[in-house]
């Protein structure tokens, strides 16, 4: 498997090659760029899978840069965490308003760090040109469609999660809360009742060409994706 790439934009180099540490002892590839200029040459001879930007950077601030990637149709989709010193509410608010999907204020703890960007590409689904099939269904994560037996099916926004996970992890099992982790997000409440809920929407939706077998409740322990046995 490829290893993800990140980038990190950070103008002080010790902290930007302690990243750059951390991030490839956890199996990340790692550009580095000092400044906004160096950034952009690196997005478009690279593609990473998501941005580190420091706030305050020499020529920019991070956070300009954040809405100026976001404005930008080959860097709209990009995974964008922002590290920064700044940590009043106002000034998160800012960030995430402005386009990150997280926001990592300093000092921080390398593990955090890692868990943080984990979950923000977990989250971001980052294939978004893959085209997913098996047995009968085909998901195409760039039209965000789902055929079976070539007709499109609809579900709801966390159905299709549920299945593009799934799918992306066929024929291991993963319990309720491994699924609310992964699908819903770490940060995200909820019982995990709410994973059987969205089970059985998604078996519906599946049931009309017979595909609703391929989610697998394995007893006393989770759900799987397969399409063995059915």
């Amino acid at each position: 498997m490829t290893a993800q790439k990140i980038l990190i934009v950070e103008d002080e180099q010790p902290i930007r090659e302690m990243i750059a540490f951390h991030l490839s002892r956890a199996g990340f590839e790692t550009l580095e760029a000092e400044n906004c200029r160096e950034a952009r040459e690196l997005l478009a001879d690279h593609q990473p899978d998501l941005a580190l930007i420091d706030w305050m950077l020499p020529d920019m601030s991070g956070l300009e840069l954040t809405r100026n990637l976001k404005r930008d149709k080959d860097n709209e989709d990009l995974a964008i965490i922002m590290l920064t010193a700044r940590a009043e509410e106002r000034d998160k608010v800012s960030g995430l308003e402005g386009g990150a999907d997280d926001y990592i204020t300093k000092p921080f703890s390398p593990r955090e760090l890692v868990a943080r960007i984990q979950a923000v590409l977990r989250r971001g689904g980052n294939s978004n040109d893959e085209t997913l099939s098996a047995g009968v269904i085909q998901l195409d994560a760039a039209g965000h469609r789902v055929l079976t037996s070539g007709e499109e099916i609809r579900l709801g926004p966390t159905e299709y999660r549920l299945l593009h996970f799934l799918m992306t992890h066929a024929e291991r099992v993963y319990s309720r809360t491994q699924l609310l982790d992964r699908v819903w997000g770490a940060n995200v409440y909820v019982e995990e009742r709410t994973v059987d809920v969205h089970v059985r929407r998604l078996r519906k939706a599946l049931g009309e060409s017979g595909a609703d077998n391929y989610i697998q409740t394995v007893r006393g322990a989770g759900y799987r994706f397969s399409t063995r046995d059915v």
